[in-house]
């Protein structure tokens, strides 16, 4: 008999994966999360005033205050009433917290607002408050 008879007598399947596909797939998907997540954090529209200090850097989500224009209030992304403040405040952190509080107030704030906002997180047991601005543009 001849030397091939049967054609594919010695020819047997890989049992290997091929992961390009799924690699440039996985590199796509880096891609697009990297340009869309800075864009997922929306929050309370605000006007912050411009000053020339430098940005701060924090590894740990803030706990923040927002006071808009016209006088609303809101804690994180949910708007309280001014007499609903303190009683928010502590139920986050009980009788107080050594957390961070960031207030950012629109420029077009009254001042007074803004004070009184302070007065109330400091009432509620918060000591370390901070303003937050936007760095000063040319």
């Amino acid at each position: 008999m001849g030397g091939r008879s049967g054609g594919r007598r010695g020819w047997k399947p890989k049992a290997e994966i091929n992961v390009t596909p799924f690699v440039d797939v996985m590199l796509v998907l880096l891609i697009v999360f990297m340009v869309t997540a800075p864009l997922l954090t929306v929050g309370v529209e605000v006007d912050l005033p411009d000053t020339e200090a430098q940005a701060m850097t924090t590894s740990e989500e803030p706990l923040t205050l927002t006071v808009q224009a016209d006088g609303n209030i809101y804690l994180q992304e949910t708007e309280v009433s001014f007499e609903e403040l303190i009683p928010r405040l502590r139920a986050i952190s009980g009788t107080g917290s050594d957390a961070r509080v960031y207030i950012r107030a629109d420029e077009g704030a009254s001042y007074g607002d803004v004070m009184r906002v302070l007065a109330r997180v400091s009432a509620a047991g918060y000591g370390d408050l901070g303003l937050v601005t936007d760095p000063e543009r040319d």
